[in-house]
């Protein structure tokens, strides 16, 4: 039902980067879809999420998920938030016991984040488009505004979809190295001409590391191709579905 990092592995966290498995969902949704923003039956969305807090020792009310849109802003979480009132954000930090910080994907980089020497935590939604404006430098200086020290901060990137599976176009490509030429570093040539395959997750890690980060885990899952496993935004797009579930990934300080 979900992964862990050894990085996070405290007794003070809980922590999960959980899979599409374990929930009641059906269909494209099947089975831990816990997107709001999807088009499965609500009550099937609030039950895999229940089970979710339950998993990290909470309650549902208390699992925190945002309105993403591919950006910087952080939150720091000092209350719960219903449904119908989340902040648009891309990531969240707290030094607040029981409350859950849930990222959402389906082919983004979550990336969980733990001073675990302060109790301070963080959780951020790193697509490309978040990465590139800073999302993560924001997630870490959130944390050091609660009194986090970077030196002591952990990060671990979680499932998302690899450099073999994300081609992506030449003008995608010619961005990034308008942006810096340092930036080849993450492309390779795609089989069709003028493509190129993109790796996300090295972009991301070296974000960190510009951040000041040095303790950096990764779990290497492909969302895209371990299907069994995980929802893909862009698998779903390949096959002209309607519609993608969405996975969580969360992290709380224990009550």
């Amino acid at each position: 039902m979900f992964l862990t990092s050894p990085d996070l592995l405290h007794p003070s966290i809980a922590h999960g980067f959980f899979t599409r498995k374990g929930g009641v969902s059906e269909g494209i949704y099947g089975s831990l879809n816990c997107g709001w923003g999807s088009s499965d039956a609500k009550t099937n969305v609030r039950e895999n999420r229940k089970r979710v807090a339950e998993t990290l020792g909470t309650i549902e009310a208390h699992l925190c998920s945002l309105y993403q849109v591919h950006g910087s802003k952080v939150i720091t979480v000092t209350d719960a938030w219903s449904q119908e009132n989340k902040p648009q954000a891309d990531a969240m930090v707290t030094t607040l016991p029981g409350l859950a910080l849930g990222i959402l994907t389906a082919d983004c980089a979550p990336v969980l984040f733990a001073d675990k020497t302060k109790n301070i935590i963080g959780a951020a939604h790193a697509g490309w488009k978040g990465a590139v404006a800073g999302v993560l430098g924001e997630t870490v200086a959130a944390m050091q505004a609660l009194g986090a020290q970077v030196k002591n901060i952990t990060a671990t990137i979680g499932p998302c979809i690899a450099q073999p599976s994300y081609e992506v176009s030449g003008a995608f490509y010619d961005m990034f190295l308008q942006a810096s030429p340092t930036h080849g570093v993450y492309f390779i040539p795609a089989v069709r001409p003028g493509h190129f395959l993109f790796d996300l997750r090295a972009y991301v890690k070296d974000r960190l590391k510009d951040a000041g980060l040095a303790a950096i885990n990764i779990l290497e899952n492909d969302t895209y191709l371990e299907e069994d496993a995980f929802f893909s935004f862009r698998r779903t797009t390949h096959r002209a579905e309607p519609d993608y579930g969405r996975h969580i990934t969360a992290i709380m300080i224990k009550k």
